[in-house]
């Protein structure tokens, strides 16, 4: 049976295609694989908006689905994990630095809209099921530890992998951030900040639809 793909998804293919194409011919213009790291990293940012989908279409709230959404908070960091990418931003001969800034931009585009449409349906799913205040606590508990995640992946160079491959470590160091935070000024000042900023696209996001459909009542109304 096949699965009919979303407008939203095939958006996402494309945006995504369009990356992959200006970093192929960048590699090709100038024999280099300088930026390769988006293909890894936008495969990585795809797989919380692919558990999400499955998310979506749940009907019951059983282990199955709880065990989605576990793996889909494990994952989700890895999407706007890619808006930190522009730390490799920089001026690289021959190629000119205008063409590496949209091939950043979009990269860092990816990866946040990947992200907050994963958290969208997630969103979608727990509405069902929850209580609104519950779910709003729920997408702000996801913002922050996406946050955290992105933070320890980024400059602790921890991944998704490593709950598997590495728990031990990667519980000791989150033991030591959460019982004594007053040591880790900065991983919690990061922390708290990009989840403001995550927040304010996502729910921004989240009105535009409303725009739309409050400028289509009212020419409806003339």
């Amino acid at each position: 049976m096949i699965t009919k793909i979303s407008p939203l998804s095939k958006m996402l293919l494309l945006s995504i295609g369009f990356s992959m194409a200006l970093l192929l011919v960048r590699v090709i213009y100038a024999d280099s694989l300088d930026y390769s790291f988006y293909i890894w990293n936008s495969f990585l940012a795809a797989i919380p908006y692919a558990i999400s989908t499955q998310i979506a279409v749940r009907k019951k709230l059983n282990l199955i689905t709880f065990c989605f959404l576990i793996l889909w908070l494990l994952f989700f960091p890895n999407a706007p994990y890619m808006i930190t990418d522009i730390f490799h931003y920089q001026k690289r001969f021959p190629v000119p630095f205008w063409y590496d800034l949209i091939l950043v931009i979009i990269g860092a585009w990816n990866g946040l809209i990947l992200g907050m449409a994963s958290l969208m349906n997630v969103e979608k799913f727990l509405s069902q099921h929850l209580k609104p205040i519950w779910v709003t606590l729920c997408e702000f508990f996801s913002l922050i530890l996406c946050s955290y995640g992105i933070f320890i992946g980024r400059f602790l160079r921890f991944n998704s992998w490593d709950v598997v491959s590495d728990p031990g470590s990667l519980l000791y160091t989150s033991a030591h951030h959460v019982l004594v935070p007053q040591n880790y000024a900065k991983l919690w000042a990061f922390t708290l900040l990009f989840a403001a900023l995550l927040g304010l696209i996502y729910f921004t996001l989240k009105k535009l639809p409303l725009i739309l459909e409050a400028k289509n009542t009212q020419d409806s109304g003339k």
